[in-house]
């Protein structure tokens, strides 16, 4: 077997990772497929697999970081030329196109279990604040200041992302709907402030 320049490079385990995203593309192996079989995919053994990412969960949530690191240069691009809105468009018609439904499944199986097992998913979970960060700096580049803004990304990255899950979940066909609600929510800019106790 002849490696690419790229498998040559790096360590062992990056090297694997290159071999699974070549393998499945954008999309993840389903939950269902056992390492053996992911494994023999990529012409490996399981042995490694589970050595480099413990188990099947370990690689599922190491391909997701790494096309979402990938999405990500490709949105940060869209988002130096654009608004907050246009980003806002930008990473729900990313994460909504039909070839990816398969990684937005594959994106709530590991949030599930990261939610049970956060310590077993603490590098996935650390990546989950990059669309917001981007988000929140469009956001005070147009103006707010950089609590405001924070938080107006965090809503607004919590709201795609239940979107995102109730398209998955019910094929709900109301994406151009959802960005536009989202968009006229963020359009005040403001959160609502609590009063303070007695």
């Amino acid at each position: 077997m002849i490696l690419s320049t790229s498998e040559r490079k790096g360590s062992a385990r990056e090297r694997l990772l290159a071999r699974l995203l070549d393998a499945f593309g954008e999309a993840l192996p389903p939950p269902e497929m056992s390492l053996r079989e992911i494994a023999a995919r990529i012409e490996t053994s399981h042995a490694l697999l589970r050595y480099h990412f413990g188990s099947l969960s370990g690689v599922l949530a190491a391909m997701l970081k790494a096309q979402r690191s990938r999405d990500n240069e490709a949105l940060l691009e869209a988002a130096q030329q654009g608004t907050f809105d246009d980003f806002v468009v930008a990473i729900w018609r990313t994460y909504t196109r039909p070839e990816q439904l398969s990684r937005a499944r594959g994106f709530f199986y590991v949030v599930g279990l990261a939610a049970y097992s956060p310590e077993d998913f603490r590098e996935f979970i650390d990546s989950l604040d990059d669309l917001t960060n981007m988000l929140a700096s469009l956001a005070e580049r147009e103006g707010l200041d950089t609590k405001e803004a924070r938080d107006v990304a965090t809503v607004t990255i919590a709201a795609i992302r239940g979107l995102l899950l109730q398209e998955v979940l019910t094929s709900a066909v109301h994406s151009e709907d959802a960005v536009a609600l989202i968009l006229r929510m963020s359009k005040g800019r403001s959160v609502p402030r609590t009063s303070p106790g007695p």
